[in-house]
């Protein structure tokens, strides 16, 4: 049974992405112009700091622009959508999107970005895989003058962005732990399945902590699952046979909170399951499942914003340097709202 749920959840991301092509501050950072000059940096929460040596903006040559994209990793059904609205826009004003995929693995996402600038793309759009490991290929990126646009993710140092559009990330997990509290009002054992090395994540899981803090509940498994199906479905089967009568669980993001439903099938227990994104195959289980809710976000959103910023700061235009994206959540009650077959 364990490996037919598994299949079945893995085939749907795999169509998902085939169908469709390949995170915390609450107000918005100073204007900045093309090319930025320095600036004093802002508080962390409110926003990030302005380039010290930003990239002047590259001039539009014959045959168009030469685009770079990297995510985290390409196969998540989040970011096959995200990256589409990004090519959408980009091949809409006549330019080239080039993306990469380093599969989760920090130095395979340097080598990539280093390959790209040798064939000489003019603009970046940059997620990372490690907040900090990215910066080496950031250093690479500012010597070669070009222009580095963040998206979902922020990286360690937020000076090296011309801009950055992602989702509130601590509110999408907050939501969750609001709505946890609701419903389990005594409080309870409960699994965290992380990711330490991704921000976003990170902002998710805090924003989840602090909701379900002081509230009778206690943290007895804590994994990081790297945003994961099939690591969410190892560490949460782990965790369960250790400790099988949590009544939540916690996952970063869906894929993670997609394995866990399915340790939780095999395992014949149906703790309350929540996971961050909003995405059709987790919103296709609420009210049919253990799955509770979804921290949501919108990735063709947060792809159109930064694409969009990224043209008006090339034609030297002022441009937000954070863009926060609304995040909410979405249980079997209100799901109908949103429809299952697609993103919001």
């Amino acid at each position: 049974m364990k490996k037919k749920v598994i299949s079945a959840l893995l085939s749907v991301a795999m169509v998902a992405s085939l169908l469709v092509g390949c995170g915390a501050a609450k107000e918005a950072a100073p204007a900045a112009e093309a090319p930025a000059a320095t600036e004093e940096a802002a508080p962390a929460e409110e926003a990030a700091p302005a380039a010290e040596e930003e990239a002047a903006a590259p001039e539009a040559k014959e045959g168009g622009r030469v685009f770079g994209y990297t995510c985290m990793d390409g196969t998540n059904p989040f970011f096959v959508a995200l990256e589409g609205s990004i090519r959408e826009v980009v091949e809409a004003n006549g330019d080239t999107l080039v993306s990469v995929d380093p599969g989760n693995d920090s130095n395979k996402q340097i080598d990539q970005v280093e390959d790209l600038i040798s064939k000489g793309i003019d603009v970046m759009f940059v997620n990372p895989v490690d907040a900090d490991g990215i910066i080496p290929a950031l250093d690479m990126l500012k010597e070669a003058g070009i222009p580095m646009f963040g998206f979902d993710t922020q990286v360690g140092d937020m000076s090296y962005l011309v801009s950055y559009a992602g989702s509130d990330n601590y509110n999408a997990g907050k939501v969750c732990g609001d709505d946890l509290v609701a419903k389990c009002p005594e409080g309870g054992d409960i699994l965290v399945l992380d990711s330490p090395t991704m921000q976003s994540v990170v902002d998710r899981t805090n924003g989840f902590l602090d909701a379900i803090e002081g509230k009778g509940f206690n943290v007895v498994g804590q994994q990081d699952c790297m945003g994961n199906l099939q690591l969410g479905n190892e560490k949460a089967t782990d965790l369960l046979t250790a400790h099988p009568d949590v009544v939540a669980i916690f996952g970063g993001n869906d894929p993670t909170a997609l394995g866990a439903f399915a340790a939780c099938e095999a395992a014949g227990v149906s703790p309350k399951i929540y996971g961050v994104d909003g995405s059709p195959d987790i919103k296709a289980q609420l009210g049919n499942s253990c799955v509770e809710g979804t921290g949501a976000q919108s990735p063709m959103t947060i792809g159109k914003t930064i694409a969009e910023t990224a043209y008006q700061w090339l034609n030297g235009e002022k441009v937000e340097e954070f863009i926060p994206i609304e995040t909410f959540l979405i249980t079997a009650d209100n799901v109908a709202d949103f429809g299952t077959d697609g993103w919001q």
